[in-house]
């Protein structure tokens, strides 16, 4: 092979890389932020859905986390076509930025004590916001994994959309319980 096709080959295979990478990453990136909201579910209750009891605040905390995966096959759907007319790049930058979108806004957001029932609503539209992102994510992330495997490895590569997102889900409970054991619990709570 001469060494302008072995650079060529080098070369594709360093982009494949790449894109699985990408494509892992962000997929993780975009589960994580949906477990950290579970993760801490019972803070973010008492902050944005006080109720008389603290059952029904955390009911309506769950109730939102729901919602969001709600969306999730609206996200699929618009974000699908997005993809098919700009490219599975556009789509999954898009993704990431709208993850971002919404857990800056719950990041953000003050408490109920603060804007009142502005908060909740707040939230609830950053969770719509969450779930149609993910739902958007999943179809394009798998694409690429597929589309960039080689021919017998598919599968393999495939499974690294579903080891991505239990990756993350484990990475969200060690920050919650890092953050659990090293703040104090009024801080998490306030």
């Amino acid at each position: 092979m001469s060494a302008i096709a072995e650079s060529g080959a080098a070369n594709e295979r360093q982009s494949a890389a790449r894109a699985v990478v990408a494509a892992t990453v962000g997929n993780m990136l975009e589960w994580y932020d949906f477990a950290i909201y579970a993760a801490f579910a019972v803070p973010i209750s008492k902050a944005f859905f006080p109720a008389d009891s603290e059952v029904v605040s955390l009911l309506l905390g769950f109730v939102t986390f729901g919602l969001g995966f709600v969306a999730r096959p609206f996200g699929a759907i618009v974000l699908g076509g997005f993809a098919d007319r700009r490219g599975r790049r556009d789509a999954l930058s898009l993704t990431i930025l709208l993850m971002a979108l919404g857990t800056g806004i719950i990041a953000l957001c003050p408490g109920y004590n603060s804007i009142g029932l502005a908060a909740p609503i707040i939230i609830l539209v950053a969770r719509l916001i969450q779930g149609f992102s993910a739902g958007g994510e999943i179809g394009g992330a798998l694409s690429t994994l597929v589309e960039h495997a080689p021919p017998q490895r598919r599968a393999l590569f495939a499974s690294f959309q579903q080891m991505s997102q239990g990756g993350s889900t484990m990475l969200s409970g060690l920050v919650a319980i890092t953050i659990a054991l090293l703040l104090p619990a009024d801080a998490v709570t306030e």
